[in-house]
This record gives C-alpha cells, structure tokens and sequence, in this order.
C-alpha cells in the first residue's frame, strides 16, 4: 500500500465486460452486473479496460458509460476508468472525460503499435497524468501491446504526484517484486493475471483487476481477503482450486471467453464488437463443461 499517495482500492477490483445491444451499450444489463458486483464483495470496478472492449467505444459511448457507472455505483465502491489509447491525445481527451464523468482513478495502459522510445513512454504516461484531475494507474501488458515497462521505467513515474499504482500484466514476477521493494512507497501495486494473485500480495502488491471475477466474484473477493489477513497458505489453495477456471477464460483472447460464460449465466448478450467474435464451437463447449 502506498504510503505517500492516495490508495484508490486493495483486493479485488473487476475488470468489467461492457454488455452490447444490437450493436449499442445495454444500460439494463449493465447496471445488473454492477449491482451482482457489489453484492457480492467486490472491492472496486473498472470499466472500459481491454475486458470492457474500450478501444472500441467511441468517445461519446466511453463517457456515457463512465457516468453511468459512476450513477450506479454511488460510490459504494471506486470506479476505475480505462483510457489507454496509442495516441497520446486520444488517450488525454478519455482521461479528461473519465474524470469529469466521476471516475475516482484511470486506468492508462502504454501505448501500443507505435512501440514508443523509453523517453516517449515516460512522456506518454506524464501528459495523461498532467491533464487528468484524478490519479492514474498505469498498466503494463506487453502480451497484448508489444511494451513492457521497467524498473528504468517506473523510477522516473514513480516520482509523479499524480501516478499513484501499477496494474502488472507482464508475468514477470521478478520485476513485481523490484517494482514493490523500489517503489512502493509510491505506486500501489496490482497483479494483472488472476493466477499471480497470490505471489503478487507476498510481493508486496496491493490487490489484482480481474476478469475471472465477472464470473466469480464472491470467489475473487474471498482470496484477496485471505491474502490481506496473511493467511496465504489458505489462499494459494483458493487459487489453485479457481486455476480451471481462471485458466478457461483465456483459452480463447480475453474477453471473448468472459463475455461468453457471462451470457451463458444469463447477464448478458453473447455481443461483441469486431475484430472481436463469438468462441469457437470447441472452446463454447470447453466453457459449458467447466462452468456447468
């Protein structure tokens, strides 16, 4: 936990699928799993993340859906908003709608496809936060952005007022555990894999922003408060026992699995927005077996 700067959340943040009719955002549906979110202990809620297929939403749409949330939750939990884009001032503009829409942090993942210098990277990352008027979580997932971020990386954004944590796709746990002994002080750390939960809090991390707990919140919600009172030998078996599951939500590119199991239990539409699309027929059947 940070020592310095403001803790958006620890435990379990859900990274939030966006729910789509007939091509337009499903309020209803929305606020239904919002409202299962909550109830069943989740610690904090991002929309508009790469589970929430945000780089697909138009400007208008990202706004309308923030303050929706925003209106929803009422502040029974933080709202964390994603506003990652590979162009400095698209990724400016979300972060300033987020903000004024009421999202307590931003989500600002490094920009991909341009590959920028170590410079640009750090450049990129000090704009956003210049520019927004709530704090900002950066997020690391070279898997799906061709960058990784780096100690050198993370020195210098550390230092910035208004950067306040980490979210760590990157596998690396070496670097989480540099990253938390470092700065931790200044960053609150969060694993981006579900099945890092647990080595991430040993490590120092705050929490994790999660896909499997659009499925399995209470689940999600139970291991991080394990691991917060310490007791970490209950928690890696609660983990191990959710690796099917965890490891079944990426069989196919995230968030289509998600989205799927999501409409199989009725919350909503199986819709998504191209280049996105429905499972294959095998892994649709992989999903029903492992969670029916």
């Amino acid at each position: 936990m940070s020592l310095h700067k403001k803790t958006i959340f620890t435990g379990a943040a859900t990274a939030l699928i966006t729910p789509f009719t007939k091509g337009m955002l499903d309020y209803e549906a929305l606020g239904a799993l919002i409202e299962r979110q909550i109830e069943s202990g989740i610690d904090a809620i991002l929309v508009a993340g790469t589970t929430g297929e945000g780089s697909t939403l138009s400007m208008e749409e990202h706004r309308d859906l923030v303050a929706y949330a925003k209106d929803r939750i009422k502040g029974r939990v933080p709202l964390l908003a994603g506003c990652g884009s590979n162009a400095t001032d698209r990724a400016v503009k979300l972060a300033r709608y987020a903000c004024e829409a009421g999202a307590d942090a931003l989500l600002a993942v490094t920009p991909y496809y341009n590959k920028a210098s170590d410079r640009g990277l750090i450049l990129h990352f000090q704009t956003i936060a210049e520019a927004a008027s709530c704090p900002v979580i950066l997020y690391s997932v070279p898997s799906r952005t061709g960058v990784k971020l780096t100690m050198t990386h993370y020195r210098v954004l550390a230092e910035h007022e208004n950067i306040v944590g980490m979210k760590e796709a990157s596998g690396d746990l070496e670097l989480v555990e540099a990253l938390c002994a470092e700065c931790g002080d200044d960053l609150d750390v969060y694993s981006g894999n579900d099945h890092q939960t647990v080595a991430v809090y040993k490590l120092g991390g705050s929490g994790v922003i999660s896909v499997c707990s659009n499925i399995l919140p209470k689940e999600m919600a139970e291991l991080c408060r394990l691991c917060k009172a310490g007791e970490y030998r209950a928690a890696s078996q609660r983990q191990r026992a959710l690796l099917p599951q965890m490891n079944g939500l990426f069989r196919e590119v995230n968030p289509i699995p998600v989205k799927y199991v999501a409409a199989m239990k009725g919350l909503c539409a199986a819709e998504y927005r191209l280049p996105l699309c429905p499972p294959s027929a095998d892994t649709a059947r992989f999903l029903q077996g492992l969670f029916y």
